[in-house]
């Protein structure tokens, strides 16, 4: 790793470490009220001040950020378990397999993901709990986040499967489950690095442009998708309402640091 790497990966473990550990201090409750001031300015008690509930918009964007991330990590890796079982099956098998599965992913990548994820939100019943929701509104994101990984696996199975380590091991009577579980995931592990830390930020920014729609996580559930349906407000365009979209720049900007762009190469 380059030092702007290394800075960017402390940075990245600071904010979540930062974020994790205000979970434990009652006084940083996303929840709680204020109301002898409500949208108090800025203040050495509120360092971003209040919302018009009275919240400290400083333990919200914590807690934001502590779901957000967390959560966006989740997602990647259950889509990147989508993607290796169908991608490294059509890279595998190939045939009738290979072709049904390519064209899934050709149909996956084709619709937008924004639709997808508006219908399916839409239909939830208002009164979901709001933890319900956020988990809904993730698993929506790794059920639709498999096609694009599982294509570049699927190109790095078919590299791998005529391999002689691979071919020995099939001659030895290793089964097909065992030699895509023990011999071809192993060596796909510098590919499957690169597609997780390209998954996150995508799955940070779809929720972000859900919760701005007001389609994430409902009341008083933040996200940082949620904090930034402040900004539609132009009476709380104060200077600390942009904090959580620095937050989501600052984020993004860490990823694109550390992601291993050349692992993706097969």
């Amino acid at each position: 790793m380059t030092l702007s790497s290394k800075i960017a990966a402390v940075i990245l473990v600071l904010i979540l470490a930062g974020s994790i550990t205000a979970g434990f201090f009652p006084a940083m409750s996303y929840a709680r009220q204020h109301r002898e001031a409500t949208g108090a300015p800025a203040s050495l008690r509120f360092p971003l001040g209040t919302d018009d509930l009275g919240r400290d918009r400083f333990a919200r964007l914590l807690s934001a950020t502590r779901f957000s991330l967390l959560l966006a990590a989740a997602a990647s890796a259950g889509a990147l378990v989508l993607a290796f079982f169908l991608g490294g099956a059509a890279g595998y098998y190939g045939g009738w397999c290979d072709r049904c599965i390519v064209r899934a992913i050709d149909l996956m990548l084709s619709v937008p993901w924004l639709l997808l994820l508006l219908a399916a939100r839409a239909l939830l019943p208002l009164n979901t709990p709001p933890a319900l929701t956020l988990a809904v509104t993730y698993a929506l994101l790794a059920a639709l986040g498999w096609a694009s990984p599982a294509r570049v696996i699927r190109a790095g199975v078919q590299h791998l499967r005529s391999a002689e380590f691979i071919l020995r091991a099939r001659a030895e009577g290793c089964g097909e489950a065992r030699v895509l579980l023990r011999h071809v995931l192993p060596n796909l592990k510098p590919v499957l690095t690169a597609q997780f830390w390209t998954a996150v930020p995508v799955f940070i920014l779809s929720e972000a442009n859900l919760g701005f729609l007001g389609l994430s996580a409902g009341e008083p559930f933040p996200t940082w998708g949620s904090l930034l349906r402040e900004l539609q407000n132009p009476l709380l365009l104060r200077p600390e309402a942009f904090a959580p979209a620095a937050a989501i720049a600052i984020t993004l900007l860490c990823f694109r640091m550390v992601t291993p762009w050349g692992g993706s190469q097969v």
